[in-house]
């Protein structure tokens, strides 16, 4: 009897081992985007309640975040990602918005919403390295890296859990937590192992959609050039995503790896160019209307010229009234 249950462990562990085997291969493989399953792991969340958090915490930053109001930016930054997002391994859809701000930086939430920052366009000179820090987000959503690392900081708390939790089975101490707990935003900031895993995936990502994929290499030198020039705000915009000479050198190793060259890659396009650039001049406009301060001129009564007036003012006369009267 014993050797017999021996012998079964034996089999699951080989078939566990084998499954594991044949997904890290299938990982290495961007042929298998679509057929993989990146985000498998211990999870408390449904794919349609990780979707209905992601809803909820989205309108939250749409009521506290400035959006950007251009129709043609938001219509190019939604076709680009939407784009990426098909040449993904992610099972939930996506939507994409604006966010004005300096911070050259994009964040994705749970189930598939993603905000980028006009900031990130700044420093974007080419199309394929915007579309490595969207395609990295979207790694985050595929890997469900957000209700992932919520899930083991609920099972880290799991000695507080009442008996009668655990004798009613996860999936009831799944749902009541979702349906009564909003996940905090510090579980947004993701570990190395998952800005390691979204490098790799990210890059496929773009790869699969015909760009460059060392326009994700690009964009993180600049990010760590910026990191070394203004420490203080580098370590604020960029907590969730630290960058390191290691993480690049990684990336570019991978990248070499596990992709086939390909004789053309989508490095930039003149729409990508047009966007930007009338996303700097509106930016130029509304500092020049900030920061004009000077004195503006008022055509005086009875003359058509600023700044002239006639022998007589016509402007209304304070006149003294005696109160005594």
């Amino acid at each position: 009897m014993r050797s017999r249950f021996a012998i079964i462990l034996t089999v699951a562990f080989a078939v566990a081992v084998a499954h594991a085997d044949d997904q890290k291969n299938k990982k290495d493989d961007p042929s298998q985007i679509g057929n993989r399953d990146v985000g498998k792991g211990i999870n408390f969340y449904t794919l349609q309640r990780e979707m209905a958090l992601g809803k909820q915490l989205a309108q939250e930053v749409a009521r506290e975040a400035k959006l950007n109001t251009d129709p043609i930016l938001a219509e190019y930054i939604n076709r680009l990602g939407q784009n990426l997002a098909r040449n993904s391994d992610a099972k939930v859809p996506f939507t994409f918005q604006v966010i004005e701000g300096e911070a050259p930086n994009a964040f994705a939430l749970p189930g598939g919403y993603i905000f980028v920052y006009t900031g990130l366009l700044d420093i974007a000179s080419e199309e394929d390295e915007l579309a490595g820090a969207v395609a990295h987000e979207i790694a985050h959503v595929a890997a469900r890296h957000m209700t992932r690392r919520a899930t083991k900081s609920e099972i880290a708390n799991i000695a507080s859990i009442p008996l009668s939790v655990l004798l009613g089975g996860w999936g009831g101490y799944a749902a009541r937590q979702a349906a009564g707990v909003a996940v905090p935003m510090t579980f947004l900031k993701f570990s190395r192992s998952d800005e390691t895993e979204a490098d790799y995936l990210g890059v496929q990502y773009m790869y699969a959609a015909g760009y460059d994929p060392n326009g994700a290499v690009s964009i993180f030198e600049k990010i760590q050039a910026l990191q070394r020039t203004n420490p203080g705000l580098a370590a604020r915009l960029f907590s969730t995503h630290p960058m390191d000479a290691d993480r690049i050198d990684r990336t570019q190793k991978e990248i070499q790896r596990i992709l086939p060259s390909k004789p053309e890659y989508v490095v930039t396009t003149s729409e990508y160019h047009d966007v930007r650039a009338r996303l700097i001049a509106a930016q130029n406009r509304r500092k020049s209307d900030e920061n004009d301060g000077r004195p503006r001129l008022r055509v005086a009564p009875g003359s058509g010229q600023p700044g002239q007036q006639d022998d007589k003012d016509e402007r209304p006369t304070i006149k003294r009234r005696d109160l005594m009267e």
